[in-house]
């Protein structure tokens, strides 16, 4: 179990997080759309996630999205590495109606973000450009290597969703049991 703060004069942030849990989801962030993302993910994920957050939401959403987003990839970061016995690489293509959204990601602990769920506007409240910014803190954060890209779809909800599912699942396989793998690098480290 991870437990971290983040308390800055924007955000006040407390996480625990249990990289191998069952989905469980305790997620109050003041942003209604934001919290359904996380509990989708934690659903998906399989980690049990504790989140609390109190931001300067009567500003905008930004800053309390990507302060979830770095103490998240924080509480990652020190629940996956050193890394070994995994698989290391995940992958997945999450469906929601119309939208497909693909996500393939490496534990490499080096944090490279390919996004490109392209869209414009808002999800009720939600501007739709903080998914980027909330993806790229954790990616930062946890030092993984990911490519998040929308092949299709229309409905800002269902790719935003689609994308934050993917992530999770492609993260569920990557961190499954394999004895036999060892350091799963041919540098030993990772």
């Amino acid at each position: 179990m991870q437990t971290l703060q983040r308390i800055t004069k924007e955000t006040h942030i407390s996480v625990e997080l249990e990289i191998n849990g069952t989905g469980q989801a305790n997620i109050a962030t003041g942003i209604g759309f934001f919290d359904h993302m996380l509990e989708a993910f934690t659903k998906h994920s399989l980690i049990d996630l504790t989140l609390t957050c109190k931001g300067d939401t009567h500003i905008d959403f930004h800053h309390s999205v990507e302060d979830v987003g770095i103490v998240l990839g924080q509480a990652l970061r020190a629940s996956i590495y050193p890394i070994e016995s995994v698989e290391r690489y995940g992958n997945a293509v999450v469906v929601m109606d119309e939208a497909a959204v693909e996500c393939a990601l490496d534990l490499s602990n080096r944090a490279y973000l390919v996004y490109e769920v392209e869209m414009e506007g808002k999800v009720g409240e939600f501007d739709v450009e903080l998914a980027e910014e909330f993806f790229r803190a954790v990616i930062i954060n946890a030092g993984i290597s990911a490519h998040i890209i929308a092949r299709r779809g229309k409905n800002k909800h269902h790719l935003l969703e689609a994308a934050f599912k993917a992530f999770a699942v492609a993260l569920r396989r990557s961190l499954v049991k394999n004895e036999r793998a060892g350091i799963p690098s041919t540098k030993g480290v990772l």
